[in-house]
């Protein structure tokens, strides 16, 4: 597991990460075989002045932390989403205002070792049913959080090792994925 770097060049880095753990933490208590989930991620501080009334909602450590920390960050889960048939097509129809700080985004996906990836089948279905059949598969959940013109984190729990301390993390885990995210906030 890798934590944020406490010398990170973006005074956020640190904020990010507890952020998009906080994100995966969550969506992993609902369990598995869950549909891909977006979440706003919004500066606690400037949510406070905008709607006083968000401290009432807020847990009494969150709030002294946000008070603690300018780049605290509150996750804001988007229901209502538009239809897509996937994940790329979701996120090509996303843009934010400016006050959302940056965004998270929760997937699930099927990921093989090198090997046998170079022998999946070139047609969609086949590719399918050989991916689904495979003794070396693992299901992988990515959480990635990207922050307007700032860092990055990713965080990935596999089915296999499904436990809090068996998170790996970093900045750029899933370099695809936060190019996407981050075209998002353009």
């Amino acid at each position: 597991m890798t934590d944020a770097p406490e010398n990170s060049p973006h005074p956020a880095t640190a904020d990010l990460a507890d952020a998009v753990r906080e994100v995966e933490h969550h969506v992993a208590a609902a369990g598995w075989d869950a549909p891909v989930r977006v979440f706003a991620l919004v500066r606690t501080q400037a949510a406070l002045a905008t709607e006083p009334g968000l401290a009432d909602q807020l847990d009494p450590t969150v709030l002294a932390a946000a008070q603690a920390a300018p780049w605290h960050l509150t996750s804001i889960e988007q229901e209502g989403l538009p239809a897509a048939d996937d994940l790329e097509e979701l996120l090509a129809g996303l843009s934010w205002p400016s006050s959302v700080d940056g965004v998270a985004v929760t997937v699930e996906r099927v990921v093989l070792p090198p090997d046998a990836e170079a022998q999946m089948p070139a047609g969609t279905q086949e590719a399918l049913d050989y991916l689904l059949a495979h003794p070396d598969r693992q299901d992988v959940r990515l959480a990635v959080g990207v922050l307007r013109d700032g860092p990055s984190w990713c965080a990935v729990r596999s089915r296999a090792n499904d436990a809090d301390d068996q998170v790996g993390q970093g900045p750029d885990l899933v370099p695809g994925l936060v190019t996407a995210l981050r075209s998002t906030l353009e």
